[in-house]
C-alpha cells in the first residue's frame, strides 16, 4: 500500500490551512540571550557557546541572538568572541544582538560588529503597552525620542535594524503605529512583535500580526520582514508561533528546550520539528537531540523525561498494545511503519529509534522483542514467563540490570 494512504492526514484537510502557500520562514535563536535570563540557568564559559552556535548552524538556524553586550565586559567578550566564531570558521548562520533603544547598549553592538568585520543585526527594544507606560511613568512622545536617536544610530553605522516592541500583545494600536511606523522611516527594514509576558492566544496572535502587517507594513511601501517572540506563560508557545507564521510573519524566535524567562519561551527544537513536517524546514535534524543536550549540560537545564521529540521517553514504550504494533510493523519489513505505527514524529527523522521496554502494563511481545534486540533466545518460553511475571508484580519499568539478573546474566 502507498505510504500515504497509511495516514488520513486532518491536519491537511480541503478547509484548513495551506502550509504550501507559506513563504521561506526563518528561524532566530535566542538560545544565547534570553535563554540565560532564566533565574535558575548557569551561565555557561564560551566554548560551551561556541558548541552551541555551530549546533544551531547544523540545524538550519538562521540568526541568533548572541547577547546584549550592553549588560557588561562580560558578555562584551562573549559576544565578540561569538561573532568572531562566525566569522573565522565561515558559518552561515547570521548574527543579531539585543539592545535597548539607549545609546550605551547600540554603541557597543557597531563597535564589535565593526572589530570582527562582520554584520550584526541590532535587535532594540522599547516597552509599548499602557501598563508598562503607567509603571514607568514614560509617555510616547518621550519614548519616540529616545528611540529615534538609538536606532538613527544603528543605521548611520551601516547596523541591520530589528525594532523590537516589548509587550506588543497587550500594547494600543496606536502605540504600535506610531512605534513602528516612525521606525520604518528611520530605517528599519524588521519589525518584531513579542509576547513577552505569555498574554497572547492563538487567535490574539493572528489577529495582532495581520494588524501589523496591513495597517503598518503595507502602508509604508517598504519591504519590512515582520518577526515573532513568544514566550509560554499560559503554554501556547508552539501554537502561537505557528500562528504567526499562518498570519504572515516571516521570522520566529524560540529556545532550545523553550529555556527562558519565567516559563521560557517558545521550543526551538520543537519548532524545528514541526516546521520540518509541515514543510517548511528541509535541514538534517539528526543532531537535534546533540543541540538540546548540550544546552541542558552547559546551562544545568535537565531534560524532562516527558520532552516531546529529545527527551528519554519521546519514543519509549513500556505498554503492550503498543509495543505489539511496533513489533508486528518491524515483521512486514518495513521500518517507516514501524517509526510511525505509534509516533507522531518518526523518531529517525531526529537520529533517535523507537524503543520497547519492560514494565508491568507490558504484554509477552515486550520481552520477546527485548530479548532478541539484545540476543537472547526469544523462543525461550521459561525464560520470558520468568520475565512476564517479573514485570506484572512491580511497580516500575524494568532497568537494564534488573533484566539481566533475571536472566541469570
Amino acid at each position: 500500500m502507498n505510504e500515504q494512504e497509511l495516514i488520513f492526514d486532518w491536519n491537511r484537510r480541503p478547509d484548513g490551512f495551506d502550509w504550501s502557500s507559506v513563504g521561506p520562514v526563518e528561524l532566530d535563536d535566542e538560545t544565547l540571550r534570553d535563554g540565560l535570563q532564566n533565574p535558575s540557568v548557569t551561565d555557561p564559559p564560551i566554548d560551551a557557546k561556541i558548541r552551541l552556535l555551530h549546533l544551531m548552524d547544523e540545524l538550519g538556524i538562521h540568526t541568533a541572538d548572541i547577547g546584549l553586550p550592553g549588560a557588561g565586559p562580560r558578555a562584551v567578550a562573549d559576544v565578540t568572541a561569538l561573532a568572531k566564531e562566525i566569522a573565522d570558521s565561515g558559518l552561515s548562520i547570521q548574527a543579531n544582538c539585543a539592545a535597548r533603544t539607549v545609546m550605551a547598549d547600540v554603541r557597543p553592538v557597531a563597535e564589535i560588529s565593526q572589530a570582527v568585520g562582520i554584520p550584526i543585526e541590532a535587535c532594540t527594544f522599547i516597552g509599548s503597552s499602557p501598563i508598562r507606560f503607567y509603571a514607568e511613568g514614560w509617555d510616547l512622545d518621550r519614548m519616540l525620542a529616545k528611540a529615534e536617536e538609538a536606532v538613527s544610530f544603528c543605521v548611520r553605522e551601516g547596523l541591520p535594524v530589528l525594532m523590537v516592541t516589548e509587550d506588543t500583545t497587550r500594547a494600543h494600536p496606536d502605540t504600535l503605529k506610531a512605534l513602528y511606523g516612525r521606525a520604518i522611516e528611520w530605517g528599519v527594514r524588521r519589525i518584531c512583535l513579542a509576547d513577552t509576558v505569555g498574554h497572547a492566544t492563538p487567535e490574539g496572535t493572528r489577529a495582532l500580526v495581520r494588524f501589523v502587517i496591513e495597517q503598518i507594513v503595507e502602508p509604508s511601501g517598504e519591504a519590512v520582514g515582520v518577526d515573532w517572540h513568544g514566550h509560554r506563560d499560559r503554554g501556547f508557545g508552539l501554537a502561537n508561533a505557528l500562528a504567526a507564521i499562518q498570519a504572515g510573519a516571516t521570522r520566529v524566535h524560540g529556545t532550545a528546550l523553550g529555556v527562558g524567562e519565567r516559563a521560557g519561551n517558545t521550543e526551538m527544537d520543537l519548532l524545528l520539528v514541526n516546521l520540518q513536517l509541515l514543510g517548511l524546514h528541509d535541514r538534517d535534524l539528526t543532531r537535534l537531540p546533540d543541540y538540546c543536550r548540550e544546552m541542558s549540560e552547559s546551562f544545568q537545564v535537565p531534560i524532562p523525561n516527558a520532552h516531546p521529540v529529545v527527551g528519554k521517553d519521546a519514543f519509549r514504550t513500556c505498554t503492550g498494545v503498543h509495543a505489539a504494533a511496533i513489533v508486528k510493523a518491524e515483521a512486514k519489513g518495513d521500518s517507516w511503519l514501524a517509526d510511525r505505527i505509534y509516533s507522531g514524529v518518526p523518531a529517525a527523522m531526529v537520529g533517535r529509534s523507537q524503543e520497547i521496554e519492560i514494565g508491568p502494563m507490558s504484554g509477552l511481545s515486550n520481552v520477546r522483542y527485548w530479548l532478541r534486540s539484545r540476543g537472547f533466545d526469544a523462543d525461550d518460553e521459561e525464560l520470558c514467563s520468568r520475565i512476564f511475571q517479573a514485570a506484572k508484580v512491580t511497580d516500575h519499568t524494568l532497568t537494564e540490570e534488573e533484566l539481566r539478573a533475571l536472566i541469570g546474566r
